[in-house]
């Protein structure tokens, strides 16, 4: 597996998104079969994990920290706050939370989730807009002072917030969707980060299975799924891009890799400092696609693909219009 910077860190160059196995496609998969594909990708040499306090609402934490356990020297352990589940007369609900308090605490309970003395690299799930972004930072710097986590990152910033947080403490990475269908890193953050240097860990890499070959509709996507409060994956939203698929594939197949291997690749080629983050919940799925970092891609692959599948030829928003506004879009 080809290396890739992240802060002080060196990891795979393709990383691991551990959600999936706990939250958020319909029902997860067995807590040992999550266990042990996050095992399976560390000794297949991916080196990244990645995690959230939201995730399973702390659930996904505990699952990384039993695969780790006894590896912890073998991987870059990453995690998030300022996003998390909160209890409610009503049950926990998800909640965004960016005061230091609400920091140093989502911390605390990370830390002891994960098993862990240090998290590598800890993010900023979401910027609580009502919280300065200075002072959310701010927090997160104090954790780095005391040894509780050793760099900063940010996730879903416009690159104002980014130039903002970073002149309070140096960002390490910022994580946001970034695909062939979904562009809006390049605006903006993407200089921002090359500039500040900053990696870019690409979340959704492959269109959250849009661009893996094997999703043909939506219907059977089940109801707890969140793609279907997504408009692209609406009925109408899907069948409006479907007639990209065949192309992409029949692309795909030209340069001898899976369609999610390509899309992989792409992110690969487009920039050294992007670091894509796939997730599943399938090995074979995970062997493919850190495979993908072996897949070579010429300048005329590269130039197709950007004319087939960009912010024009796709319809439809990520993001529904609760979300959008939880996103720090401005001059992203």
């Amino acid at each position: 597996m080809q290396q890739r910077a992240i802060g002080p860190f060196t990891a795979s160059a393709i990383g691991l998104g551990c959600m999936n196995v706990s939250h958020a496609y319909g029902a997860p998969p067995p807590r040992e079969d999550g266990v042990r594909l996050i095992q399976q990708a560390i000794d297949w040499g991916c080196t990244l994990l990645d995690t959230a306090a939201l995730y399973g609402f702390g659930t996904n934490e505990m699952i990384v920290a039993e695969a780790i356990r006894g590896r912890r020297d073998e991987v870059v352990l990453c995690t998030k706050g300022g996003m998390a589940g909160v209890s409610f007369p009503d049950g926990v609900k998800r909640v965004i939370d960016g005061r230091p308090e609400a920091i140093r605490r989502n911390c605390e309970e990370s830390l002891v989730r994960l098993g862990v003395d240090v998290i590598d690299v800890y993010y900023l799930h979401r910027w609580d807009k009502q919280i300065p972004i200075e002072e959310s930072v701010g927090a997160m710097a104090d954790l780095v002072r005391a040894g509780k986590v050793r760099a900063l990152g940010l996730s879903e910033v416009s690159a104002a917030t980014l130039r903002r947080a970073h002149a309070v403490h140096p960002i390490a990475a910022v994580q946001t969707e970034y695909s062939l269908w979904t562009r809006n890193p390049e605006i903006a953050v993407l200089q921002a980060c090359r500039e500040l240097g900053a990696a870019f860990v690409a979340f959704s890499p492959v269109a959250r299975g849009f661009l893996g070959g094997e999703l043909r509709g939506v219907d059977h996507l089940a109801a707890d799924d969140i793609r279907r409060f997504m408009p692209r994956f609406s009925p109408e939203g899907f069948a409006a891009n479907q007639h990209l698929q065949a192309p992409y594939e029949a692309l795909a197949q030209e340069v001898g890799c899976t369609p999610a291997q390509l899309a992989l690749a792409w992110l690969l080629h487009r920039d050294p400092i992007i670091i894509p983050l796939p997730g599943t919940q399938q090995l074979r799925h995970l062997a493919q696609n850190l495979a993908a970092a072996d897949v070579v891609l010429s300048a005329s692959h590269m130039a197709r693909l950007d004319a087939l599948i960009n912010a024009q030829t796709v319809q439809g928003e990520r993001y529904n219009a609760q979300n959008s506004r939880e996103v720090d879009t401005e001059n992203f």
